[in-house]
């Protein structure tokens, strides 16, 4: 390869593999020294169009504290027909099928183009999909009726064999039996009392002798489970009751409990969810099923309550969380917390849609989507299109047009070399509790285990697995040597089939401590920026803000006198590598980002940004760390430029996409030739032009991008170029123009006692450089 950069890029285009350090040091103690800790993020359904899957099993390692997947880095015996697992170095026998291999005829896992392989399992049945649907009906006439529209909408994208269950929930809770003819049934559950997996199987007439029970018989014979369970009436195939669903969900009403002034309606959205997943639980235990909720405010009675029914009592802030006098709010997360658990245990993902002004109870609510992978949407409203295209975008197909880009009940495993451990995992996932030698006892994210459990994934889903060198003596390991990872995930497709798919990689080990430039020339300094993003946005559920901010200080500025060129006390000669030339620019950005800055944003909004960078991949979570910034002029075609105040010129016309938002900008003369209605002028075709680009480019971008942005268009001075100035970088404030405007050339300064980058950096290198650091 040409240059680290495209190493990177190659190995991540085949298989969605990024890693923090593409060398490794051959010691726990060198490694250490590296400050940004080995890392590895692997996108496990990154689309491969034209990598099909085949039609059967993989071959596993025979030992059973190994179980390795056959993979191209093993040696292979032609002669004898056995191979050499890589991990463990148990001698293995090929299958029968495998009697005509040869060097010249080698199946596709051994060619080293396929380091990443996907296996259709032909031993299992294809499973239906299930979704059940909980909607709140504590919502204005206008937004509900837009949401049932989107739900309609929902079940001609849905496969017909599909199975399907509705909940409503207002003051009451109200599980609908389906396939009623002429008639609608449900039965309805008091908003103010949990209901328990036990009360709902009596109440409900189930069949099955306990949850334990089914759950056991489901690894054996879920297919059998399937075909027993497809009479339940509160699950019904969709092709059965189209017709009949279409009507009850059209004939969901607001709920009819009158709302006094001055108080909340009575919601009880915590024992709707508790319905749905006992429901679920009783069901279809480890069997791939999605709770779509739909929540228009916040829950304000029974288990799971946020806030209470009176308006003169606010929902909490971030303040209140500081001052630890929330009500409701350590209860609410363990209630939620605990529901969450019972979900991913069972392989279901539950998915929150929360549209309302006010705070709906997200952060408490957090756990239900981080721990089973389940999309988390906020949005003002049903009625907006932001939720319309956002909903349709959950039911997308695959390059093929046939299937969803779902995937369910996956478990997530990994396979070390011995000088390698696994910390833990930072991603929406949960874990099995498989402990072996590959295991460390130092735990970050979800860890003390090497395998987990993500019910929901989609081809963006990303986990940043951390990890330490296990090695303790130097020399120990030969220069140049490989190690190798393996990833395997077992998932059901949406079409039913359960599939696997392995990525196998090794990275070289070298010695740290006599050729630190070797290692150092292979740092991903994007990758690292998002690692340390995830550690940090981890740190901050258990630490407060201010301490989260200095630990990040603290990183940036050891990894600056380990890899920075300098002379002691001298801050000018300070020198980065090109490969860590952006990396304190992205650690500048992230300081200031919503993801540490709770200023200005509520708790609700604090989960969802921090849910969606823990999931995305490394160009998508970079967006989210350090927006992207464009330009558009007469002087040439479109150009990215700074993420700087100075780049907020009168006749240039600015797109920020910041992955949340995507706003268009007009300059100061830009906007005034626009009143002025230029643009619809002949002679000024190339004003119309110019104005057209950016939002055919954000065009592409809104297509594209899950969740939908939220899409702005501002102009110099308009009240929305708040979004602009609050992401650039400061460099001209209040206090270092002459005046507000500039001088009145059209720049905009930004009102902010915020540092600049340059100043940063001057801290940053006189910090680095000191001999009392």
């Amino acid at each position: 390869m040409a240059t680290w950069q495209d190493f990177i890029n190659q190995n991540e285009d085949r298989d969605g593999v990024r890693l923090t350090w593409n060398i490794w040091p051959s010691t726990r103690i060198e490694a250490s020294k590296l400050v940004v800790p080995l890392a590895v993020m692997i996108t496990p359904l990154k689309e491969r169009p034209e990598m099909p899957p085949i039609c059967y099993d993989p071959v596993l390692c025979s030992k059973p504290q190994c179980r390795a997947v056959l993979n191209p880095l093993c040696q292979v015996d032609y002669r004898s027909k056995t191979w050499l697992c890589n991990f463990c170095s148990q001698r293995n026998v090929f299958p029968q099928n495998y009697a005509t291999i040869s060097e010249t005829n080698q199946p596709a896992e051994l060619m080293p183009q396929f380091s990443t392989i996907e296996y259709q399992l032909q031993r299992t049945g294809n499973l239906p999909l299930i979704f059940l649907f909980v909607v709140d009906t504590c919502q204005d006439a206008d937004s509900l009726k837009a949401l049932k529209e989107s739900l309609q909408l929902s079940l001609s994208l849905i496969p017909p064999n599909s199975l399907i269950g509705l909940i409503t929930f207002g003051r009451m809770v109200q599980l609908h039996e389906l396939g009623c003819n002429g008639y609608s049934k449900s039965f309805v559950f008091r908003g103010t009392k949990e209901v328990t997996v036990k009360q709902l199987q009596e109440q409900l007439g189930l069949a099955g002798g306990g949850v334990a029970s089914a759950r056991a018989q489901a690894p054996a014979a879920s297919s059998n489970v399937v075909r027993t369970e497809v009479q339940n009436r509160f699950l019904q195939p969709l092709q059965n009751i189209d017709m009949n669903l279409t009507d009850m969900i059209g004939d969901i009403q607001p709920d009819p409990w009158p709302v006094h002034q001055g108080k909340r309606p009575l919601r009880s959205s915590g024992v709707a969810l508790s319905v749905a997943v006992s429901l679920l639980e009783t069901t279809f235990p480890n069997a791939g099923a999605r709770v779509m909720m739909f929540i228009g405010g916040a829950c304000t009675q029974g288990p799971g309550i946020v806030v209470g029914e009176e308006l003169k009592d606010p929902i909490r802030s971030h303040h209140d969380l500081e001052k630890d006098t929330c009500k409701f709010f350590k209860k609410a997360c363990k209630y939620y917390e605990g529901l969450g658990k019972r979900a991913a245990e069972n392989g279901h993902v539950v998915d929150i849609y929360s549209c309302a002004l006010d705070q709906t109870g997200l952060h408490e609510m957090r756990y239900l989507s981080n721990l089973t992978g389940g999309h988390m949407v906020m949005g003002d409203s049903f009625n907006t299109s932001l939720f319309k295209q956002t909903f349709q975008k959950v039911f997308a197909k695959d390059a093929g047009g046939q299937h969803f880009r779902m995937a369910f009940n996956a478990s997530f495993e990994v396979k070390c070399s011995r000088e390698l451990q696994v910390c833990g995992v930072l991603g929406p996932c949960v874990s099995l509790g498989r402990k072996n030698q590959s295991v460390s006892d130092t735990e970050i994210g979800v860890g003390g285990t090497s395998a987990w459990k993500i019910c929901g994934l989609d081809p963006s889903t990303s986990l940043t697995m951390v990890m330490e060198v296990s090695n303790q003596q130097p020399g120990s390991i030969p220069q140049g040597q490989a190690s190798a990872l393996q990833f395997i995930t077992f998932y059901q497709h949406s079409s039913g089939q359960k599939r696997v798919r392995v990525t196998t990689i090794a990275r070289q080990w070298a010695d740290a401590a006599t050729n630190v430039a070797h290692v150092a020339s292979s740092f991903d300094q994007e990758m690292s920026a998002v690692t340390m993003a995830r550690m940090a946005v981890a740190k901050a559920e258990t630490e407060d803000g201010p301490d989260v901010l200095r630990w990040l200080d603290r990183m940036l500025i050891r990894l600056c006198q380990k890899f920075g060129e300098y002379h002691k006390d001298d801050p000018s000669s300070f020198k980065f590598s090109e490969n860590f030339s952006l990396y304190p620019q992205f650690m500048f950005h992230l300081r200031r980002s919503q993801f540490m800055q709770v200023f200005n944003n509520s708790p609700d909004e604090s989960s969802y940004y921090r849910n969606k960078l823990n999931r995305e991949d490394v160009t998508q979570s970079l967006v989210m760390i350090q927006p992207i910034l464009y330009a558009y002029t007469f002087n040439g075609p479109p150009e990215p430029v700074l993420l700087d105040s100075t780049s907020i010129q009168p006749d240039r016309i600015l797109l920020l996409d910041t992955f949340f938002h995507i706003l268009i900008y007009h300059g100061d003369t830009i906007a005034k030739w626009y009143k002025q209605g230029y643009q619809n002028q002949p002679e000024y075709e190339n004003f119309r032009q110019l104005l057209q680009a950016p939002v055919d480019d954000a065009q592409e971008i809104l297509q594209t991008r899950f969740p939908v942005p939220r899409y702005i268009l501002t102009e110099y001075g308009g009240s929305q170029a708040r979004f602009l100035l609050n992401k650039v970088n400061p460099s001209q404030t209040h206090n270092t123009t002459v005046g507000w405007g500039g001088g009145g050339d059209g720049t905009m300064p930004v009102l902010t006692d915020d540092v600049s980058l340059q100043v940063f950096m001057d801290h940053l290198k006189k910090l680095s450089v000191s001999s009392g650091t």
